[in-house]
């Protein structure tokens, strides 16, 4: 036979499909096969590959056929099948592959290998050859002296296979170390690897790619396919473990801010209790110095400890709100805080403090008469009136609920209510003033300053402020359902913190900042660009603007659904997941520490030192 290019890509050809087709029959407990001609032209092995390929039986067919007829009715029948799977075959028949005709068979073969190798292939839109050739591409750019541009010349110096194997596994070869000249060995090594770790078969010989003047692409493109299914399946296992962690990442936020409410409660509420036991053991001597002391003591409580307690008292409600529109909005089940720490167990707390600070008072100024009755009740009435509707307007705020734009309603009506204070604190902070040129220095009948309602009116405006950010930031959040929970998470953080002034918006270089701390950077120019187009679409970068520029990077979803099947795989279908299974998927150790405390457990056979974890029902409670 003449040696042209032809029959050299026609010889490839043959001992590389032959290798592809034994792949399938060897995985299935055939013999292989030695020559394409003569196993395939009795139509035993042709059937066998193509119920191994379809997955099903095609029926009864002549297992030992002697015939010419017997062998051209079980190539029919294989044939026949081929077409009813949508396999288009051109000028092929049985007497084609009886006959052994090589051309022939190899087409046919080839027409196989993509159907059910390449055809299901897909890499950003493009399928089969193209989707293939794109997929190379990507993972093979970071790689300077690769240019992946056919299925031929390409792959000629054997480092376009070292790249595809460093890239998705670094630990088999050190890229960097190769010697980028040596074509045999790189080819070889890629080879090696590929078989030895990675489960690949050599369907191709180092000389079929170094030293043919064009290597045979469609041999190239059926060994490249087979990098693709398998690092495809690792990429899945992956992404598997990375829902089953952003998830924990995400149950164990709640928790942590959970455990904080409730750590704050009790010691606020350790705190009124304390300096309540603190006043039942003072006693007055009867001297004006004495009196004077303790309501300078009194009125240091107010101006220092009491606000702060003002404060934390707000600030411990809002964050209750915050976690239950958070459950809400992921869809978990709210949260009931244990017993005596709920919020109206601290309402109560609060309202036996008051009436002590009001006794604590009255004691006081008992002890100093001279102060102008007119004056305290005048001042006390507007004062305790002020106190009141303050305290009406952050009862009001703490109880909202309901759906989020409802909420956002609610908090809208109390802040137009809030001018109508200001202008009133101006006439207590007269009387008070007149109370001040009188020498009032006590008041039988309230317990608060100018000062204090000042301080609690401007913290009730920031609370609202606040209020009605966040759920304009839920709102947003909500209809990202794109998004993971995780995501929102990590993004709401990030605007928050590069938010200085918390007016709900970045500037230029807050935004500069805050997508960097993701990971995303781009020109000077395009971040311009980028803003001035932000500004034009919402008016400012607000945070709906920010979340709506990162979805257009990046996107995912996790829900019940998938949630349970990342378990299942993590737990390679078992109906529980041991402790072993969640480090071979290689979750952090925090993740991991986390879910063993949430998830349902039960012992593990008789040993009561290792379990197994219902992750079904932790996930019917979660998200019930």
């Amino acid at each position: 036979m003449i040696d042209t290019p032809e029959t050299r890509s026609r010889d490839t050809q043959e001992r590389t499909f032959c290798k592809w087709l034994n792949t399938k029959l060897e995985a299935n407990g055939y013999p292989s096969m030695s020559s394409l001609v003569k196993d395939l032209s009795d139509g035993v092995r042709l059937i066998q590959l193509m119920e191994i390929m379809g997955d099903t039986s095609l029926g009864r067919y002549n297992k030992n056929p002697r015939m010419r007829v017997q062998k051209a009715e079980n190539v029919n029948k294989a044939l026949e099948f081929i077409t009813s799977r949508g396999v288009k075959l051109t000028n092929i028949g049985p007497e084609d592959i009886i006959d052994g005709n090589l051309k022939l068979i190899l087409g046919m073969i080839w027409t196989l290998i993509l159907r059910f190798t390449i055809a299901d292939i897909s890499e950003e839109g493009l399928s089969a050859k193209e989707g293939l050739l794109l997929w190379c591409q990507r993972k093979t750019e970071p790689y300077k002296e690769v240019d992946v541009q056919d299925f031929s010349y390409s792959w000629a110096d054997g480092l376009a296979l070292c790249a595809l194997i460093h890239c998705h596994r670094p630990d088999l070869l050190d890229y960097e170390k190769l010697d980028k000249s040596d074509r045999h060995g790189n080819t070889r090594l890629a080879f090696d690897v590929a078989a030895e770790h990675l489960g690949i078969p050599q369907l191709l010989e180092v000389e079929d790619l170094c030293d043919s003047a064009r290597p045979d692409e469609r041999s190239a493109m059926t060994y490249i396919a087979s990098f693709f299914h398998a690092f495809s399946t690792m990429d899945q296992q992956e992404t598997v473990s990375r829902r089953v962690e952003k998830f924990a990442e995400l149950m164990q936020s709640v928790w942590l801010i959970r455990n904080d409410y409730e750590r704050r409660v009790r010691l606020l509420l350790a705190a009124l209790s304390s300096k309540q036991a603190q006043w039942s053991t003072q006693v007055f001597t009867g001297t004006y110095t004495d009196a004077k002391e303790q309501s300078s003591e009194f009125t240091s409580y107010k101006q220092t400890t009491k606000r702060t307690w003002v404060t934390e008292r707000q600030d411990v409600a809002t964050l209750f709100g915050n976690v239950q529109t958070k459950l809400k909005t992921y869809g978990l089940r709210e949260y009931v805080p244990p017993a005596g720490l709920a919020l109206t167990d601290l309402d109560a707390a609060w309202k036996v403090l008051l009436a002590k600070e009001a006794e604590k008072s009255r004691k006081i100024n008992a002890q100093i008469r001279q102060i102008k009755e007119a004056l305290r009740k005048k001042f006390a009435a507007l004062a305790n009136d002020f106190e009141q509707r303050l305290q009406a307007i952050s009862t009001e705020l703490t109880a909202i609920e309901g759906p989020l734009e409802a909420q956002q309603q609610q908090v809208q009506q109390i802040q137009v209510r809030i001018p109508a204070l200001s202008d009133t604190l101006s006439t207590v902070a007269q009387a008070e003033a007149e109370c001040n040129a009188a020498n009032v220095e006590e008041n039988d009948y309230t317990v608060f300053t100018c000062q204090d309602l000042e301080f609690e009116l401007e913290l009730v405006m920031h609370s609202i402020t606040k209020k009605i950010t966040f759920i304009d930031n839920q709102i947003v959040s909500r209809n990202m359902t794109n998004l993971t929970p995780a995501q929102l998470e990590e993004f709401e953080s990030t605007f928050r913190y590069f938010d200085k002034d918390e007016t709900n918006t970045l500037n230029l270089a807050e935004m500069i900042a805050a997508l960097a701390s993701l990971g995303i950077v781009y020109s000077e120019e395009d971040m311009d660009m980028i803003y001035d187009q932000l500004v034009g679409d919402y008016g400012a970068v607000t945070f709906e603007a920010f979340i709506n520029l990162l979805v257009e990077i990046t996107e995912d979803q996790t829900s019940p659904d998938q949630l349970r099947e990342a378990f299942r795989g993590i737990a390679k279908d078992k109906p529980f997941v041991t402790e072993l299974d969640l480090r071979i998927a290689h979750l952090p150790a925090a993740a991991i520490d986390y879910l063993r405390e949430a998830m349902p457990r039960d012992p593990l056979d008789t040993s009561e030192a290792e379990y197994v974890y219902d992750y079904e029902r932790f996930i019917d409670e979660v998200f019930t």
